[in-house]
């Protein structure tokens, strides 16, 4: 089954604890948007939020660090209760080197790309990976407009990992819905990130069920 993945970047801060308790009843993972204003123009959250969240979070806690030198901040992520830390490909100056460093902290470790990177570039990496998260937004922003041709790029990603026969899974974020999500796991996505779709969906549990599948 698919998992569901839910961006807490879209949740009600002002409630946010409630939103927490709704993740740990009906999705599978907490998917954490960390933004610098650097990498990306926007800024999110940062360590006492994921603390925070950390205290009453059942479920696992994925990072997607959209910031520069993502290695400086490898070990923080894993005390802060992360169990799951992915950075960009070109934020890194040695992706294989912060690969291990994550491994090394007892986090599953993941590699992002965004849309207008080929996905080609995530090959030397897929055995060293546990996952890639092919974005289908351009990272930094919330609430953007699903790209269509993620689903081609998700599908060229899995065939090469059946092709080397490595464990490395694909997790999928932005402008995920229960419109496209069944397109997603048909090309081979086993992690579908989705949050503004979800929080202000009239259904929200409808909608994660149509991401598992």
């Amino acid at each position: 089954m698919t998992l569901a993945a839910i961006s807490m970047l879209s949740a009600d801060f002002l409630h946010l604890e409630e939103d927490v308790r709704f993740v740990n009843r009906h999705a599978d993972i907490f998917h954490l948007d960390i933004m610098d204003g650097v990498f990306v123009p926007n800024i999110s959250y940062g360590f006492p939020v994921v603390e925070s969240m950390a205290e009453i979070a059942e479920k696992p806690m994925d990072a997607h660090l959209m910031i520069v030198h993502p290695e400086k901040y490898v070990e923080r992520f894993a005390k802060a209760g992360a169990a799951m830390l992915s950075f960009h490909l070109d934020a890194a100056g040695n992706p294989s080197e912060v690969l291990s460093l994550i491994r090394s902290c007892g986090m599953k470790a993941g590699i992002a790309i965004n849309p207008d990177i080929p996905v080609e570039r995530l090959y030397p990496f897929l055995d060293k990976a546990d996952f890639v998260l092919v974005m289908s937004v351009f990272a930094g922003f919330g609430g953007q407009k699903f790209i269509p041709e993620s689903i081609g790029r998700v599908r060229t990603v899995k065939d090469e990992i059946l092709r080397k026969g490595c464990p490395c899974q694909i997790e999928v974020d932005g402008g995920v819905s229960a419109v496209n999500a069944a397109e997603l796991r048909e090309a081979g996505a086993d992690i579908l990130v989705s949050g503004s779709a979800v929080f202000r969906a009239a259904d929200p549990v409808q909608v994660i069920s149509a991401l598992r599948g």
